[in-house]
């Protein structure tokens, strides 16, 4: 059962009303993340913005994206946020066999080396920084990823990190 109530869109400011409005253009609903964050719209502003920049912006694939914020998920063990984003790699058309791949075997993914190499380096960050030896950067960097990439790439698991606490710690509901 979740800790905090989830509020709806009559019961929020105009402000927040907008942002929510936003939120259910992109993404059909408005997932109970966001209605959580609502009892502190500051919040709810920044990490929409955030969602925004990081998710809907930069080089990186969507599908690679998705497929980041599912695995540093799953790994985090956050069912909120694995739901939430083997539901999106779905509606962007990614069949059933390759999500299994993802989350299993992702070597076998159409994912180029790069991008493998770009989620293993994430997952690894999210797991265990400081134990990130300076060869698998070069490896990474000789498989093609730009810095740009690489920073994109982490703040993905950044927001993802975040989102799997916040969830987890509010016991929000799952609602994909």
């Amino acid at each position: 059962m979740a800790r905090i109530p989830i509020i709806s869109k009559e019961q929020v400011s105009k402000e927040t009303q907008e942002i929510f409005a936003e939120i259910e253009s992109a993404f059909g609903m408005i997932p109970n993340l966001f209605k959580t964050y609502s009892h502190f719209p500051p919040l709810l502003k920044a990490n929409w913005n955030k969602v925004k920049a990081v998710m809907m912006q930069g080089s990186l694939s969507r599908k690679t994206k998705e497929a980041i914020a599912l695995l540093v998920s799953k790994d985090n063990s956050c069912t909120y946020c694995v739901a939430a984003h083997t539901t999106a790699l779905r509606a962007i058309g990614t069949p059933e066999e390759e999500i299994k791949m993802i989350e299993g075997e992702i070597e076998k993914s159409t994912f180029t080396e790069k991008e493998r190499g770009l989620i293993a380096f994430v997952r690894k960050a999210n797991k265990d920084p400081n134990r990130i030896a300076d060869k698998e950067f070069e490896k990474l960097k000789h498989a093609g990823a730009t810095d740009s990439e690489i920073v994109e790439a982490l703040g993905v698991m950044e927001l993802f990190t975040a989102f799997n606490k916040f969830l987890d710690s509010l016991n929000v509901k799952i609602d994909f």
